[in-house]
């Protein structure tokens, strides 16, 4: 019974973790670049899109598909760098519980 205690006990400490963890999250933001900065995505911590900033060189016509390719690399840089600010949180939220390997959280 006393195991059973302090897995409780654990499970509400790493809830309230979790719970801190998701609000930190949310109130940070992530820059991705692609184009030597020519443009940057910024999203939270939870992956929303918060802003787009594009070089005004990159407005014409004949390089659309240009910053197209380049908008797609800033967001795909940008969630890269959210995941691992993820995963770190996830790391600090879940020290010295004995989880076992490959558990995906949060679920």
């Amino acid at each position: 019974m006393k195991n059973l205690g302090n897995m409780l006990k654990q499970a509400q400490q790493m809830q309230a973790r979790m719970q801190e963890m998701q609000a930190k999250l949310e109130a940070q933001e992530v820059e991705g670049g692609a184009g030597a900065g020519m443009v940057k995505v910024v999203l939270t911590g939870k992956g929303d899109l918060r802003r787009v900033a594009i070089d005004p060189s990159l407005m014409t016509a004949d390089d659309r598909e240009v910053l197209e390719d380049l908008l797609v690399a800033a967001h795909a840089d940008a969630k890269q760098k959210v995941e691992a600010m993820m995963a770190e949180e996830m790391q600090k939220a879940t020290a010295g519980m004995n989880l076992p390997a490959g558990l995906k959280l949060p679920f």
